[in-house]
């Protein structure tokens, strides 16, 4: 017997290699990039040591420190897709202390763990959608032309015997599953079986709520009452829909996929901490938000140096979950942090602002890129944009001078630009320029922004 190969729980990318990835969406930002590359590499040689040693082996978590709009949770978030591991963003300044109303630290634990349970439960899905797809065709099959069975001639006495499948109808049967492959049976109606809940919504009073306690009393009620289905009316492209949706849940194991996606949070689970300067401030002071925010920061503590989670899948450790905290730091500094939580971030780095050469690789190189999205969006009119390559220049040089002249907001910058430079060919687009090619020349990015770029009130409001 050939022993299953267990599917690793981080893609085995090298450091280089996952710059490289990154460099595909991000522009610069190179110091940051190498960090977290090493950071994720860390991870899979750790998961290569001995077990004993294994438990010790502690990540080193990320601090990015930049302003607005320079990268800092798209590198997080591109680099949790590329190794395929389960990921989350907060933002610090949405928790409390414990005490006080609002969500406590440990819910961003819960949260990554519904995310990796789901994550996991779309994976097997995936595995058996083929399976899933002829269970339905069958099933829609039995509804449209019934089985007929006759009785075999020569069954043994005192046997039960169901009887085999009639030619004629096999036949029949054969003839419209081609149609249903074919398509040309999408808008007949069938009456399909219908599983429907029987638990009234119920709110949970009290000093704790269901999402703080990890556990949904929905689901719990549901697992105990039985199931009712009703007969309900649909097309066959409902059906097919609804009913590989059924057989899809019956095929995972669920128990297994829950089980693999605590495994990996704990081993692979990335938290990535917005904004986690507004939780930071001069120490010392007495009273006010400073209470709470303080608290925050402790309450924080264990979860970052490692504790045990109660989560409605079961206890999770996070141990070895790395955490990426980010914020721009313009008023406080990262040595306003408690000293404890600065001792769990070892590694800082700083982002750098960016320049007018950045902004142009911004609009050109990356895969997302702004000018192919609204190349994209504008061709589904029929429309072909062309910009020229002056256009562009222009474009990053007016976005650097804005930010310089405004609120620095990094790449965020191009959008408002763009959608400006963009908004009459966007609005009349389907009436005027159908089955047209539009050159953006930089004359006419100069005349569409130039006046706001002089007016540094207006482009305080329009940009």
């Amino acid at each position: 017997m050939i022993k299953k190969q267990r599917k690793p729980l981080l893609k085995e990318l090298t450091p280089r290699e996952i710059v490289k990835e990154l460099d595909k969406y991000i522009i610069g930002q190179n110091a940051a990039k190498k960090s977290v590359a090493i950071a994720i590499r860390n991870r899979w040689r750790r998961l290569q040591t001995s077990e004993q040693l294994r438990e010790e082996i502690m990540p080193n978590n990320i601090i990015l420190i930049g302003p607005t709009g320079v990268g800092k949770t798209e590198i997080a978030r591109r680099l949790a897709k590329l190794v395929n591991a389960p990921f989350i963003k907060v933002e610090a300044s949405k928790f409390t202390e414990v005490g006080y109303v609002g969500r406590d630290v440990e819910s961003m634990i819960r949260d990554l763990t519904e995310f990796a349970v789901n994550m996991l439960k779309g994976e097997k899905a995936a595995e058996v959608q083929d399976k899933a797809i002829r269970q339905a065709e069958e099933r829609i099959l039995d509804l449209l032309i019934p089985p007929v069975r006759r009785k075999q001639q020569d069954s043994v006495p005192n046997q039960i015997d169901n009887g085999i499948e009639t030619d004629e109808n096999k036949a029949t049967r054969e003839k419209f599953k081609e149609k249903l492959r074919s398509g040309d049976l999408e808008e007949r109606m069938i009456e399909v079986d219908v599983t429907t809940s029987q638990i009234p919504a119920m709110q949970v009073l009290g000093p704790f709520n269901s999402e703080e306690m990890g556990m949904n009393i929905q689901e719990m009620f549901g697992s105990i009452m039985p199931k009712k289905t009703k007969k309900r009316k649909m097309t066959i492209a409902e059906a097919r829909a609804h009913i590989i949706q059924e057989e899809t849940q019956k095929l995972i194991d669920t128990e297994s996929a829950v089980k693999e996606a605590l495994e990996r949070v704990e081993n692979s689970g990335i938290v990535f901490i917005d904004e986690i300067d507004k939780i930071a401030g001069e120490r010392g002071h007495s009273g006010g938000p400073d209470v709470s925010r303080e608290g925050v920061q402790r309450d924080l503590l264990p979860i970052v140096e490692g504790s045990t989670v109660l989560t409605k899948y079961g206890m999770v450790k996070t141990d070895h979950i790395l955490f990426i905290a980010s914020g721009a730091f313009h008023v406080a500094k990262p040595s306003d942090l408690i000293p404890e939580l600065q001792g769990r971030f070892p590694i800082r780095v700083e982002l750098e602002s960016l320049t007018e050469e950045d902004f142009f690789k911004i609009l050109t190189i990356p895969q997302n890129a702004l000018i192919k999205q609204y190349t994209a969006l504008l061709g589904t009119e029929s429309v072909t944009l062309e910009f020229g390559n002056d256009a562009i220049r222009e474009i990053a040089k007016l976005a650097a001078q804005v930010n310089s002249q405004v609120e620095n907001i990094g790449a965020r910058r191009l959008h408002t630009i763009m959608t400006t430079l963009l908004e009459d060919i966007l609005f009349d687009a389907p009436d005027k320029y159908s089955n047209t090619t539009i050159n953006i020349t930089r004359e006419m990015v100069e005349d569409a922004l130039s006046g706001i770029i002089k007016n540094k009130d207006l482009s305080r409001y329009v940009l």
